[in-house]
């Protein structure tokens, strides 16, 4: 075993594991307290200029000032039309009260979540526990595990939480924090009645007014012809029905012009509005429109087929065809011209201008070819990157969607630096991933759908966001059955089960596993599609022990090992063989148990699979322990421990700590055992997790 923890975390640490001094590895390794978590704040970077809300302002103040000895957390409702800016208002007063609120600001975008007009709340609560600084291994499964986790953190927390673009109180009462010292700027255009019961106060958001409307004009653009001509600025002004949607881009389109006077261009403004009978702010983005060039031009008309809230420059340039330099400056005037917004992670544009661009799209492509050709480039670009970016992530695996060739300026790859960057870019990219999936479908592109699903399957797996996968994953079955690939058939039902299984909706995954064996039958005689039958009837096993059925599993891993074995399929053989002997030891049949782990970890050694041999070598020694063979089982178990410190699997280490806790507990070392444990606890808490989530079982 020695020879294989060799590149460990460090030379010292490797030897006190080997050596089993604990005392010395738990100084090397959790002597410091665990490093504080930092604390989150994640709002976007203040606006230079936010005008008046003075009265609006006042009036949260004297709520929070007020709200002392209540039970529950102040909610601060900003309720207000589309473009009103209670977004910007929502943003500014928590940055002004943080200092109040020392453990940090939280935001979610619930249109971001939102699906045919319902919010994914379980996703919304996944979110915040992320800006918590919970890691996705320690996010739980299902909703009530989420939100349960959800109130232990924020139970003794001071935070603000800002919930943007809520329809309902149903959609906010779930994500607000359990301390009554915390508070919820919730942003929504009507009134939430379901929020009575709540320490809840409405805050109405009205337009500006006249006076304020024109010194946000003048904090956009510093103009002299605002002093020489006041009149028209109020008209201006006044004609932006006080939006500061509108006066943003008023304000750009008024720069844009400067050897204009004022007057003209408001005259031009009004003309317009008097000829074509639309409202001003209308005729405002009309004319912030017209004064672009051709390619900023179809550039905007084009970004409302982009199923995300984020854009980026090479998702420009697919929407284009065109090249990056040229997507690069189309998106640059269209910043310039206040129609769209810079934010760290991309480019976004405000809902109202979306439904702007989608008309000047309509009224230029009636036909809407230049769209759908868009929208064709833009799925083929996310498979094929997807497709890479699985590959870089996961390494060669089973695989049946071809990878679109990258042909073309505008199907220029996404360089991932290493793993890592391309397990960044999936979850950076996740709404626009599983937005193409269901565009793809939309549009009949069949293959395209499936095959983007098959490559979203490694990023379920570190990041389960159950809506969103389980609607994905459904769309790809459909898409499957479209094509009668007898292959996608079965693969896509047994990618949709493992999401159902684990939100613990067991029949409807039973069914779709029942349909996969089914077609299974039928698949050809090639070592690959026998592999994907083999791999059928693991899935079937699994869901089995998630229903703590175990002579079922057995018996699937048993028929899913003699597939592998006819084929001459080592690394099938050895993982249904590790499945096995867990799921033998967990019947109570150590013996057996021990036979078949034991092969299994000599089988992942000979194929030098360092992760498996690692699982294989910790399942081993659980074996062994049991068997009353603690001696040999701490060699594999401490092996076990190196292994997971190396590839920073925290999961796995807690675990790890936990069975040597109890190996010292039957040497009679019980103050080794509780070093074991303060260990793992340390270790759970720096994830996210609660103490007692490392507990040992």
């Amino acid at each position: 075993m020695a020879d294989e923890t060799h590149n460990s975390l460090d030379g010292q640490a490797e030897v006190v594991v080997q050596a089993g001094r604990i005392g010395e590895l738990h100084q090397h390794l959790y002597g410091a307290p665990p490093p504080a978590q930092p604390i989150p704040f994640q709002l976007p970077p203040a606006l230079s200029r936010f005008e008046n809300r003075h009265t609006e302002q006042e009036r949260i103040t004297r709520a929070l000032d007020g709200h002392a000895d209540r039970s529950g957390p102040l909610v601060v409702a900003l309720t207000g039309i589309g473009g009103i800016g209670k977004t910007a208002l929502g943003f500014h007063m928590a940055r002004r009260l943080s200092d109040r609120f020392p453990d940090g600001v939280l935001y979610v975008d619930l249109d971001d979540l939102r699906r045919d007009g319902a919010v994914a709340v379980a996703d919304a609560v996944g979110e915040l526990l992320s800006g918590l600084g919970v890691v996705p291994e320690w996010l739980e499964r299902t909703f009530a595990g989420r939100s349960k986790r959800y109130w232990t953190k924020t139970r003794d927390k001071r935070l603000i939480v800002v919930i943007d673009n809520a329809r309902y109180g149903s959609e906010v009462v779930p994500l607000l924090p359990a301390s009554a010292g915390s508070m919820a700027i919730v942003t929504s255009q009507g009134s939430l009645y379901d929020l009575d019961s709540m320490s809840a106060v409405e805050v109405a958001v009205n337009p500006l007014s006249a006076d304020d409307a024109v010194r946000l004009l003048r904090n956009i653009v510093d103009d002299t012809r605002f002093a020489a001509e006041p009149e028209a600025v109020s008209e201006l002004a006044r004609n932006c029905g006080g939006l500061p949607a509108a006066l943003q881009v008023a304000g750009h389109w008024v720069r844009r012009y400067r050897r204009r006077s004022l007057s003209r261009l408001v005259a031009e403004l009004s003309g317009e509005l008097r000829e074509k009978g639309i409202p001003m702010v209308e005729a405002v983005w009309d004319a912030a429109y017209a004064g672009l060039g051709q390619e900023a031009q179809r550039l905007y008309r084009l970004l409302p087929q982009h199923p995300a809230p984020i854009v980026t420059a090479p998702v420009a340039a697919v929407l284009l065809g065109g090249g990056p330099e040229e997507a690069a400056d189309a998106m640059e005037e269209l910043e310039s011209a206040g129609l769209l917004e810079e934010r760290p992670e991309g480019f976004r544009m405000h809902g109202l201008l979306r439904g702007h661009a989608e008309r000047c799209a309509r009224k230029t492509d009636p036909e809407g070819a230049d769209r759908a050709g868009a929208r064709r480039r833009l799925v083929r670009w996310y498979r094929r990157q997807a497709a890479r970016a699985d590959l870089l992530a996961a390494g060669p695996r089973m695989t049946f969607a071809e990878r679109p060739e990258g042909t073309g300026s505008d199907m220029t790859d996404v360089e991932f630096a290493d793993k890592a960057g391309a397990l960044r870019w999936l979850q950076a990219e996740r709404l626009a991933l599983y937005g193409c999936v269901r565009l793809a479908f939309d549009a009949g592109y069949y293959e395209d759908a499936w095959a983007l699903c098959e490559s979203l399957w490694t990023h379920f797996l570190d990041h389960p966001h159950y809506v969103d996968v389980t609607e994905a994953f459904r769309t790809g079955v459909a898409a499957a059955d479209r094509t009668e690939y007898l292959p996608a058939i079965v693969r896509m039902r047994c990618q949709l089960a493992r999401p159902l299984w684990e939100q613990e909706r067991y029949d409807e995954a039973e069914e779709h596993l029942r349909h996969a064996l089914s077609a299974s039958r039928s698949l050809g005689g090639s070592e690959k599609e026998q592999k994907l039958k083999a791999s059928t009837v693991e899935f079937h096993g699994l869901l089995k022990s998630a229903r703590g059925d175990w002579a079922g599993a057995a018996a699937d891993f048993e028929a899913a090992r003699a597939i592998h074995v006819r084929i001459g399929n080592a690394y099938g053989e050895m993982l249904q063989t590790y499945l096995l002997g867990r799921t033998i030891l967990s019947q109570g049949d150590v013996e057996q148990a021990v036979r078949l782990l034991d092969k299994a970890h000599r089988m992942a050694r000979e194929q030098q699979r360092e992760r498996m041999t690692a699982r294989t070598g910790f399942e081993f020694g659980r074996a062994l322990r049991r068997a009353g063979r603690s001696a040999e089982a701490e060699e594999l178990v401490r092996a076990a421990l190196v292994s997971a410190r190396k590839r920073g699997s925290e999961t796995d280490e807690v675990r790890v700590l936990g069975e040597l806790a109890a190996l010292a507990e039957e040497r009679g070392d019980t103050g080794e055992a509780e070093q074991y444990r303060t260990a793992a606890r340390q270790l759970t808490v720096r994830a996210g997790g609660l103490p007692e989530d490392g507990q040992s079982s």
